[in-house]
């Protein structure tokens, strides 16, 4: 960490000599402008500490992104917030529509089979959703996204080393509501969605729903299929989402709230774009990178739905009692065609299936001098999975099993105000968490599909499985938080700040031996930063941070009871580390022009991966590169207001830039260069308000920007020419993100 450590002396000392600045000038601000108008800035309330607090006074760093921001910037899916937070990537990368790649500060989770878990926690109403499949979640009744940077171990807990993404929906009050919107674009785009509240009594019993039908036609097609009667649609659409929502609140110290959802995404799978032409068949590279090549089926399917029950107790004026209870599943049948050509030289059907049960108890105190959230989780997860790789037109290399998780853990964080300027923050977490899997490993010399009829006519028998794994494995562990905060006055606060965060351990899904489990992953991290607002119009949020990755898990060759073996399976053979920055700055410039901008910069870079030569380690993080993190993202917004006779126009922009980075981390053969994103929003609301319309035009430059890809090549040769690989055909596949597209939304609320 020498290196890291100078850097981050550097910076610390550059935050600091700011704040001296800042520090004086608030002073004077606080002189000059105490009878100034406080409307400029929006106040701004996030729950990133289980609490309701405000964005200015959390020492955290956190993005919120909320319902009016998402709507008038256009976003309808859940991955566009990564252009407003610094150092993120979101991004449904691969096979299909909903399977979430999610990376915080170049710490992630980069394969999404089952056994692996996420880097990055995505909660919905603080229910954790424990896999990446179905975790692309469209915008339904959302009160406002949150993006939690670094770890958040000791309130979230396991899964959460890179971050946390909250999706907070609306909460019921008032009269009854029903709002419609129908969204109409190129590529045939169809979104139309429903949502309205009830009050069955008065103040007393809401019953809440939404519903959205979304579909377009792909921005490309599969030009030639080894399958008579498909859809040749790719990157198409073709989701239904619902949500319905009890709220009860009986007395002024209980409130009950019953959330049920279930999305049904009929996508087709997604096929690459083959960045090589393909030595085994005769096809071209397609003209369009939309445009692919299959011999699976292109029906994919991903089932999801989830329930859960929220009781609150408020015993008094400071104290409370909270219960979550909640459980959800997935059910996915993909095809996965890995070498996107109408041959099967490397094709993947596949069945994802998870279930997964949990119950948070929090006791909470909110006093004048003390606040603190403690509580009690348990979850219990099933996740279970089943492919059949099938290679050279022939064979079929079959995987199956699952890997079962049951943890508990205790947790307390609190904040105590030393003077009325100085405070102190600890935390802590324990965490035990019990894992058992199995994995079948068997090789057809036939070609075989995970179900009957996967395609017209074929019968799956009942064939036997080979169980190679069969494990069980507990850890335990404590996560701590420490925090310091100065509130240099109303309107400036610094802080500091070091916490820890793991990923589960687990079980290699793809072993062919009884290999043992891998221990969990660990990043341990500091923050120095500052929240301030200046004159009543400018917000400035600006953090550094340093952390270190470790015992992260790859597959490499590691010592084997027998010395002369060379055994290469899962083992904790990773390290990294990683420095930066991040700016957040808002400016209300006048009652209708406002500016926003963020800026992150990160340097990351492997320190140390180990692989077994027979008589000690060897070090190749060389040949590493820390995936899916830009050097530098950033985003600058400006939103102007046009007041009417025939109602209101709000008018926005922003430009998104992403510096390059690699899509995979071994070898780095696989670079986005750097690019950018051009949005422009036109939005209308009527004088009555209950008519609303909006235009949106995204990447107005259709630029052509990979999301997410897969080498199976052999390498190049020393003169620079593609080998052959796993198939025997030069695989690089890449997946690409959204091209140019318009829109128009018409609303009707009342």
């Amino acid at each position: 960490m020498k290196r890291y450590n100078k850097k981050l002396s550097y910076l610390a000392l550059a935050i600091a000599s700011a704040l001296t600045t800042n520090i004086a000038l608030a002073e004077e601000a606080n002189e000059s402008t105490t009878a100034q108008d406080n409307s400029g800035l929006e106040r701004i309330e996030v729950t990133a500490r289980k609490t309701v607090e405000t964005l200015q006074n959390v020492p955290v760093a956190v993005t919120s992104i909320g319902a009016e921001q998402l709507e008038q910037n256009g976003i309808s899916v859940m991955t566009e917030v990564q252009q407003f937070s610094p150092n993120t990537t979101l991004q449904s990368s691969r096979g299909t529509n909903s399977t979430l790649t999610a990376f915080i500060r170049g710490v992630g989770q980069e394969d999404p089979l089952w056994g692996y878990e996420p880097g990055v926690g995505i909660y919905v109403d603080d229910v954790y959703i424990a896999r990446p499949q179905g975790a692309v979640l469209d915008i339904l009744d959302v009160e406002r996204i949150e993006v939690l940077r670094g770890p958040q171990g000791s309130l979230y807990g396991k899964n959460t080393i890179g971050g946390a993404i909250k999706y907070v929906t609306k909460k019921m009050s008032g009269d009854a509501e029903f709002d419609i919107k129908a969204t109409f674009g190129n590529y045939a785009r169809q979104d139309y969605k429903v949502a309205g509240a009830v009050p069955v009594v008065d103040d007393k019993l809401y019953v809440g729903f939404a519903l959205a039908s979304l579909s377009r036609d792909g921005y490309g097609e599969f030009l030639q299929s080894g399958l008579p009667g498909q859809d040749l649609e790719n990157y198409n659409k073709d989701v239904f989402a619902g949500r319905v929502t009890v709220e009860f609140t009986p007395t002024d110290d209980w409130f009950f709230r019953f959330n049920y959802d279930n999305t049904q995404d009929d996508s087709n799978a997604k096929g690459g774009y083959r960045l090589l032409p393909s030595i085994v068949t005769d096809a071209p590279i397609p003209d369009s990178v939309y445009d692919s090549y299959t011999s699976l089926p292109t029906k994919n399917v991903v089932e999801n739905e989830g329930w859960s029950l929220t009781a609150e107790y408020y015993i008094n004026d400071y104290w409370s009692l909270k219960s979550v209870t909640a459980a959800r599943e997935n059910y996915s049948p993909t095809n996965i065609d890995f070498d996107n050509t109408p041959l099967q030289i490397f094709d993947v059907p596949a069945i994802y299936d998870d279930e997964q049960f949990s119950q948070e108890i929090q006791l909470n105190y909110n006093g004048d001098n003390l606040s603190f959230v403690s509580g009690l989780y348990y979850f219990d997860g099933e996740s279970c999975g089943h492919y059949d790789a099938i290679i050279f037109q022939s064979l079929t290399a079959e995987k199956s099993g699952c890997n079962n998780s049951e943890s508990y853990a205790v947790y307390a964080q609190g904040s105590y105000n030393l003077t009325e300027k100085l405070s102190f923050t600890l935390g802590a977490r324990y965490t035990e968490e019990e894992k058992d899997a199995n994995v079948n490993d068997d090789l057809r010399f036939s070609i075989e599909y995970p179900e009957s009829n996967w395609i017209p006519g074929y019968t799956r028998g009942d064939l036997p499985v080979t169980e190679v794994l069969n494990g069980n494995k507990t850890w335990s562990r404590f996560t701590p938080k420490v925090g310091v905060e100065y509130q240099v006055d109303e309107d400036m606060m610094v802080f500091a700040s070091y916490s820890q965060g793991f990923k589960s351990g687990t079980f290699n899904p793809r072993a062919s031996t009884n290999e043992p489990a891998v221990n969990p992953e660990i990043v341990d991290s500091v923050e120095l930063g500052i929240k301030s607002e200046w004159f009543n119009q400018l917000r400035v949020n600006a953090t550094v941070f340093a952390l270190e990755h470790k015992d992260r898990q790859y597959k490499s060759v590691v010592p084997n009871e027998d010395p002369t073996v060379l055994d290469s399976r899962l083992g904790n053979i990773g390290q990294s580390e990683a420095i930066g920055l991040e700016l957040e700055v808002e400016y209300a410039a006048t009652e209708s022009l406002s500016f926003n901008f963020a800026l992150g910069y990160i340097d990351s870079e492997f320190t140390e991966v180990l692989s077994w030569n027979g008589t000690g380690y060897d070090d190749i993080s060389d040949i590493y590169t820390v995936a899916n993190t830009p050097d530098t993202t950033a985003n600058f917004g400006v939103t102007y207001d046009i007041e009417t006779s025939v109602g209101t126009f709000v008018i926005n922009s922003n430009y998104y830039y992403r510096d390059d980075y690699a899509l995979v981390e071994l070898d780095n053969r696989l670079t986005q260069d750097a690019y950018g994103l051009l949005n422009l929003g036109i939005n209308w609301y009527s004088n009555e308000g209950d008519w609303t319309a909006a235009l949106h035009w995204k990447n107005i430059t259709d630029e052509e920007y990979m999301v997410g890809a897969y080498d199976f090549t052999g390498g190049q040769d020393e003169e620079g020419n593609w080998l052959p690989g796993f198939g025997g055909d030069t695989t690089l596949i890449a997946y690409y993100g959204d091209p140019t597209t318009i829109s128009l939304t018409i609303g009707y609320q009342f």
